[in-house]
């Protein structure tokens, strides 16, 4: 059994992917975790502990390859694999997440768009055809969808999450403002758009109250 890696880690992952993204469009071809924490404002000895967990990557006088850390990073992200997403409610969070080019950058690739409002039926946002949810069904059984994201109102998203994981889903990227909780083999990320924006309101709140 392989070592068990804490969330926290696997959370700060992505930020570092963002960051040597950007170094690799920059030309840098090799940073020091000094240079690294200086951009990133994180520790040196965070950088390194957090790689240490998959192996290391960096090399003593030399630091790191940006381009090798980057694609290994990507792997451990299984960002070198292609994910197929449902979006599940056409409205304009399920719209906007269907045209952002990013996703199909890094791997994950919207295969289609679902809504229960006759009105939106047949419209294209970025070539993808909005469909009935009563159509899921078929296409779930002609596609290899590994993710599903739910920006339904809260009150559709149990039932139809329920629904997915009868139907073969195994990850679910939850925007509805309500938690999930679904079988232990089911994979759900829940993203609260409002909680984040109220942690952002206390930071506003606190710097006033310490700035006065």
């Amino acid at each position: 059994m392989g070592k068990e890696i804490s969330q926290a880690v696997i959370r700060r992952m992505p930020r570092y992917y963002r960051y040597l993204g950007e170094l690799l469009d920059e030309g840098v071809e090799r940073i020091s975790s000094n240079e690294l924490s200086s951009r990133m404002q994180v520790t040196a000895s965070q950088i390194r502990q957090d790689l240490n967990n998959f192996g290391g990557f960096g090399q003593q006088g030399y630091g790191y390859n940006v381009k090798y850390l980057y694609e290994e990073i990507g792997k451990i992200l299984g960002l070198n694999e292609k994910h197929n997403i449902i979006v599940i409610g056409a409205g304009n969070l399920g719209q906007a997440l269907a045209n952002y080019v990013k996703f199909e950058k890094n791997g994950f690739l919207v295969k289609g768009l679902f809504d229960v409002n006759p009105k939106l039926k047949g419209v294209a946002v970025r070539g993808i055809v909005i469909r009935m949810t009563d159509e899921l069904p078929a296409f779930l059984q002609e596609h290899d969808i590994q993710i599903a994201a739910l920006t339904l109102p809260k009150q559709y998203a149990k039932e139809m999450a329920d629904f997915l994981v009868d139907h073969g889903i195994r990850a679910i990227w939850n925007f509805a403002h309500t938690d999930l909780h679904l079988p232990e083999d089911v994979i759900i990320e829940n993203v609260h758009l409002s909680e984040s924006l109220m942690q952002l309101s206390y930071n506003i709140s606190r710097y006033s109250r310490e700035h006065k």
